[in-house]
């Protein structure tokens, strides 16, 4: 037992810093992951002038799931009666990404009660500027009218004063880049040290955005592409609290994978819609601290480099296709009443949609969680499986009759569940590859021909999947990221029982590709699939 463990742990750190710490591309963009809160589908829709009234009470129940998480009170994730591992949940709060030269780290700062202290202050950004104030007083969790002054002070003093030089865009650069302008920082003055070590100890980053979106793909986009001087792109989360009081988030995804953030944004949706959007407690203020402002020491050459980053970072940003649309005809109720699987119903349906706009099978990446397992994340669940391809070709082809399609269809449901399961438990190839060959590298052995072959490319090895995908479960929480490679897409999607919520990135400059014509065509197929197994009426 104990060698398996010294195995999943080497394992572990071998894939971690082979998918995002030796990874020098610049992360806040390509690899973050972004997304709407669903607060704004009861109580909260749009309003200007609600920023700090919203953004305190949001901020004070996520105070109490930090609280929670501390308590070792948060209910254990489950699969059936199958306990799931729980650690990544750690990496949501006082965590934070270090850029290296060659490779970055990740310090973590969070412990629970029983394991001592942890820091308890929150960063706040606007208009360039930093702010930091502590979450607890006298043993107390601040309550939202307090949370109120303390944003309130702090959106008075950036609206009437001078923007900030806006020193957190400099998270958006490459990563050895980034690295070597902190050093810079940190020899330029002692005291950049203090700050830049109070963000990355702090619980989390808070962004008073002046943007007003007005409905999820605007939101979701700005969650990837906007302000990039109100958010610290390294922290683990930064929640960004709209001038109209939208809410969004944006996270370094190496310390945790999107559950982590589902079941937070859940409990937190679940809260606000108990409470009917309103705090109903005391409205008394305590002698608390003000918010004490955090100011880098900077000089010409800082400041180049900023707006170097800030440059490069918005030249990227306006390069994202981004479309989020919910398909309404049916979900996963008509699904399951069909006895389909509803996650292979939308794999299934991006492989046909991905085979009509290309005429090539799309290799593709699901997430498949391994949190059965010891520090359990994903495994590569490849949706691309050769029983999809043929369902595909018979679908374009008119000599095929329904009944073959059919059967070929319900074949390819087949195959993706049955590899979806062993996934899941551990029977996997794309992690053990990757130790294969990283054990090469490390022996000096010669890399073994597989690695080398055009067709392990060609199939997504070395994370070229032209389809980046992830089920967000059976949820209201949404979220998105960017494809994988430049004529890729990024599709995340999230299944109710009346709909299927879809958001799809692509990037303009690739003239192959067009999230909208990719979404129009699944929303397609999915009444074709339904169509297929009797259900004409659709």
């Amino acid at each position: 037992m104990n060698l398996l463990k010294n195995i999943l742990t080497q394992l572990e750190e071998w894939w971690l810093n082979s998918a995002y710490l030796d990874v020098r591309m610049p992360t806040q963009l390509n690899f973050n992951v972004g997304g709407p809160t669903p607060f704004l589908e009861h109580y909260w829709p749009p309003k200007e002038g609600t920023q700090v009234e919203r953004g305190a009470i949001a901020v004070w129940h996520i105070f109490n799931f930090w609280n929670l998480l501390r308590r070792e009170r948060y209910i254990v994730d489950k699969v059936g009666e199958t306990p799931l591992d729980m650690n990544q949940f750690r990496m949501l709060f006082s965590t934070c990404k270090v850029p290296g030269i060659t490779r970055d780290s990740i310090t973590s700062y969070f412990r629970t009660e029983r394991e001592g202290d942890c820091p308890s202050h929150v960063v706040v950004m606007c208009r360039g500027r930093i702010f930091t104030f502590n979450a607890v007083h006298d043993g107390h969790i601040l309550t939202p009218p307090e949370i109120h002054r303390q944003l309130a002070y702090i959106q008075k003093r950036c609206h009437t004063e001078s923007n900030g030089p806006g020193v957190s865009a400099l998270t958006t650069e490459e990563r050895t880049r980034w690295a070597k302008i902190r050093e810079y920082l940190i020899n330029l003055d002692p005291k950049n040290v203090s700050v830049l070590e109070t963000i990355q100890r702090s619980l989390f980053v808070i962004s008073l955005d002046d943007a007003s979106p007005e409905d999820y793909c605007m939101i979701t986009l700005l969650t990837l592409t906007g302000d990039p001087t109100i958010r610290w792109g390294d922290k683990s989360y930064n929640f960004l609290i709209f001038s109209n009081g939208t809410f969004g988030t944006n996270c370094d995804h190496s310390p945790f994978d999107g559950i982590v953030l589902i079941g937070m944004n859940e409990y937190v949706d679940w809260k606000v819609m108990e409470n009917e959007g309103l705090w109903k407690g005391s409205h008394k203020i305590r002698d608390i601290p003000w918010p004490e402002e955090l100011v880098f020491t900077v000089d010409l050459k800082v400041l180049d480099d900023i707006r170097l980053a800030k440059e490069q970072y918005q030249k990227q940003a306006s390069d994202l296709q981004l479309i989020n649309y919910a398909f309404t005809s049916f979900g996963k109720k008509l699904v399951k009443e069909l006895k389909l699987h509803p996650d292979t119903l939308v794999q299934l349906a991006l492989q046909l949609a991905y085979y009509k706009l290309h005429r090539r099978p799309g290799c593709c990446y699901e997430t498949a969680t391994t949190r059965m397992f010891y520090h359990g994340r994903t495994e590569t669940m490849r949706s691309c499986t050769i029983e999809a391809v043929e369902w595909c070709q018979a679908m374009l082809d008119p000599a095929v009759t329904p009944h073959k399609r059919q059967q070929l269809m319900l074949k390819a449901f087949e195959r993706h569940n049955k590899l979806m399961s062993e996934n899941q438990n551990g029977k996997g190839f794309d992690r053990h590859l990757l130790g294969l060959q990283i054990l090469a590298k490390e022996q000096g052995l010669p890399v073994p021909e597989l690695y080398t072959d055009p067709a392990f490319t060609r199939s997504g090895g070395g994370g070229n999947f032209v389809l980046s995908t992830s089920l967000l479960g059976y949820t209201n929480v949404q979220g998105a990221a960017v494809p994988m490679v430049h004529n890729g897409y990024g599709v995340f999607y999230r299944i109710r029982n009346d709909r299927i919520v879809v958001v799809c990135t692509a990037w303009k400059s690739c003239p192959e590709t067009d999230a909208e014509k990719l979404l129009q065509t699944v929303f397609q197929n999915f009444y074709a699939m339904a169509q297929l197994m009797g259900r004409a009426q659709l």
